[in-house]
């Protein structure tokens, strides 16, 4: 069984990559974002998606 200390650090490096991805979309110039075919706006969305499915 995890620790309560690996659960945590786990959900703390989950919690890391969200917000890098999610400001790396956000950050994207418009019309880039638009040819790679998203919204910056979608951006917690697509990136609560790449880090926990």
């Amino acid at each position: 069984m995890k620790s309560l200390y690996t659960k945590y650090r786990a959900a703390l490096a989950a919690q890391v990559a969200y917000r890098r991805t999610r400001d790396e979309i956000a950050r994207l110039p418009r019309s880039v974002a638009l040819d790679l075919g998203i919204f910056p706006e979608d951006a917690a969305r697509i990136a609560r998606t790449a880090v926990w499915g």
